[in-house]
């Protein structure tokens, strides 16, 4: 999981003098986390002032009447990771992490977030505001009941609410007589002055030796879907911005880190209606779009901000029934889709579950990435252990070298998300990235975790290793273990095809069970081929689609423990069909990551022999796939680095009669087997 980062505004604490409030800077290397409680108030240097900004917010929201105004971390396209031109829960609240809602009244500002979020929220908000350290919809409804009255309204951009988000904010208020109040100007907006502008770039398409499919071929396939849909849909209405990438073939520069570009897409069995920032479309596209003529594979362009008239022209038309998937279409579109008799629903559009499915151009080429990717996780694991005991590193340039060697190699677009480059306590912390003000000296004898990847023109990359460069303890080795026997059995599995990942997830926790340890994030998600490095419906969730064959997924359990150390191993895996004795519709996993993980945190004695067999099998192929790479690049020393650190756990021969053995057998000879 990704933490948009934006530049923290210097910080302040707050002296109540007089019954005034003052600001004073925060000292130099005081505690990293506020204490409204102090006296005077304490706020970090990460903290950001907000109490202007309230002010503003609160006039703003006199004119309309509401109690309440609702500020979710997204954007119109309900996306997870947002522009710096969509931050406006960040610019509100301080907190600039990728999950949180807000709440602001006359009188009280709050904010909702998650577990991996807390740390965060406490180090960038000021004592304006309160955290609520939850994210159901039910604990901030049952909020707002009780700080407001019968009859009082509550505000809400309806472009940032989803439908279901909708359905359950209203399912909650509106027995308690509190009434949501659509406000489609957006008040933050109003009052952010110095919003950051819409990025200038032109959108691109993709070179054709990565394109698996070509655009008229894919609007084929989804009106295809269409017919074949037993409710007669006439239109299909895209609202995720990876939908309308996907369909195209087109990568824009938008979101950070992410190759999207601001879009919505109707699509009708004659018609198809782009809506897009028409000015950033060149002349070579709009040849490409075959934007110049009106019959099935013409893309029409119109303007972004039209989507909403356009859609309301559409629909007046007799006979027409618009699809939508749920997840991703905002309660803005959702709620012109009337009478009732004109709306087929979804959870998913037919476009992001095919998208999920790669073909085999897609497969093959996230494949090679993953191998380059290899490369320059291994210069940065060699760079660590010969520069740490030197105690030249620090989180943040670590996560500075990482992100420089991804940028040598052939394809590369920049990293996929914000580097997370954690060390001992900081590493407790899922989701935490270094800053100047919070960045870490990397130690000898501290664990450091570090979760980074790359945009490559055929592949988007995300993998975690954690490390130790001195003698861990009894407890970090046993844990680095644990997660390191949930990520094999998840890999190793073998399972019906069509099974959803939340019937096999427990496999990535069991081995932590056993001793009462866990983690609080998912297991995995899926990845996309130069796109999103959280793309969803694949994944280990309950909302997560069924596996297929050609779905990419991470696999990433870990655990955490609180001001100390965290761990996290995370590989992205292929799910391919496997031949078994009696049946052929099954899966199993093929692990396209490649580099090795720390030997000196592995307790051999508490894994099986299959898990053994397993590891010298992995580290085989990075043996064969990386290893001609890294020669290629003329990069010895870090070829042999890799060599070294995959020696195999067996000794030769060992692994050859795993097969002929009975379970009681390899649990005498495993000891024998290890010498």
């Amino acid at each position: 999981t990704v933490v948009l980062s934006l530049s923290p505004v210097p910080g302040v604490f707050l002296l109540f003098l007089s019954g005034e409030r003052h600001a004073a800077h925060a000292e130099e290397g005081a505690s990293s986390e506020r204490n409204c409680s102090s006296v005077p108030p304490y706020l970090p240097p990460t903290a950001v002032n907000t109490t202007l900004r309230l002010l503003q917010l609160r006039a703003a929201m006199k004119p309309h009447n509401i109690s309440a105004y609702i500020i979710p971390g997204t954007d119109a396209h309900l996306s997870e990771y947002i522009a710096p031109y969509d931050a406006r829960l960040a610019w509100m609240s301080g907190f600039s992490g990728s999950a949180g809602t807000a709440v602001v009244t006359q009188d009280k500002a709050v904010l909702w977030t998650d577990s991996r979020y807390w740390v965060q929220a406490e180090r960038q908000m000021d004592c304006n505001w309160e955290l609520e350290r939850d994210v159901s919809v039910s604990s901030i409804t049952n909020w707002l009941i009780k700080e407001t009255k019968e009859g009082d309204e509550v505000g809400f951009d309806p472009f940032l609410f989803s439908v279901d988000t909708f359905a359950a904010y209203k399912t909650k208020l509106a027995p308690a007589k509190r009434v949501l109040t659509s406000i489609p100007d957006n008040l933050v907006d109003e009052i952010w002055s110095e919003r950051p502008p819409l990025p200038p770039d032109s959108l691109t398409r993709l070179p054709d030796e990565f394109i698996g499919v070509t655009w008229q071929n894919k609007v084929d396939q989804i009106r295809g879907q269409m017919m074949d849909n037993p409710y007669k849909p006439t239109a299909l209405l895209l609202s995720a911005l990876d939908e309308t990438a996907w369909l195209f073939n087109l990568r824009g520069n938008d979101i950070p880190f992410n190759p999207f570009f601001y879009s919505y897409t109707l699509l009708t069995f004659d018609k198809i209606w782009l809506f897009v920032h028409t000015e950033r479309v060149t002349e070579e596209l709009k040849v490409y779009l075959n934007s110049s003529c009106d019959t099935l594979h013409c893309v029409q362009l119109l303007n972004y901000d039209s989507v909403r008239e356009h859609l309301m022209k559409y629909l007046e038309e007799p006979g027409v029934r618009v699809w939508v998937g749920t997840e991703y279409t905002n309660q803005a579109l959702y709620e012109l889709i009337t009478p009732e008799g004109k709306l087929l629903q979804s959870t998913y559009s037919p476009v992001l579950t095919t998208k999920a499915v790669k073909v085999d151009t897609e497969q093959r080429i996230l494949r090679e990435a993953h191998i380059r990717d290899a490369v320059a996780v291994m210069q940065l694991l060699l760079h660590l252990e010969r520069a740490v005991p030197e105690g030249m590193e620090t989180e943040l340039t670590a996560a500075e070298f990482v992100n420089e060697c991804r940028s040598k190699q052939k394809y590369s677009r920049g990293p996929s998300f914000e580097t997370i480059s954690a060390s001992g306590p900081n590493a407790a912390l899922a989701h935490y990235s270094p800053s100047k003000e919070t960045a870490r000296q990397l130690r000898v004898d501290e664990m450091y975790l570090v979760d980074s990847g790359g945009q490559y023109l055929d592949g988007t990359t995300d993998i975690t290793r954690t490390v130790h460069w001195g003698k861990p303890t009894a407890l970090q080795k046993d844990a680095f273990t644990r997660v390191l026997k949930g990520n094999i059995e998840i890999s190793r599995t073998i399972f019906p095809a069509g099974t959803k990942g939340v019937n096999i997830e427990m496999l990535g926790r069991r081995a932590l069970w056993e001793v009462g340890l866990n983690y609080g994030h998912g297991t995995g998600h899926g990845v996309g081929n130069y796109f999103g490095v959280h793309e969803w419906p694949v994944g280990f969730q309950s909302n997560n689609i069924p596996f297929q064959e050609g779905m990419f997924t991470s696999i990433e359990p870990g655990y955490y423990k609180e001001n100390d150390f965290g761990i996290r191993i995370e590989d992205i895996a292929l799910a391919r069909s496997i031949k078994t004795e009696h049946g052929n519709n099954y899966l199993t996993f093929e692990t396209v990551s490649l580099v090795p993980y720390d030997r000196k945190l592995i307790n051999t004695t508490i894994l099986s022999l299959e898990q053994l067999v397993w590891l010298d099998s992995y580290y085989r192929v990075i043996r064969e796939k990386v290893g001609p790479e890294l020669k290629s690049q003329g990069l010895t020393e870090v070829y042999d680095w890799m060599i070294e650190n995959t020696q195999p756990f067996l000794t030769d021969g060992a692994s050859a009669v795993v097969a002929s053995m009975s379970p009681l057998l390899l649990l005498l000879l495993l000891p024998l087997a290890l010498l």
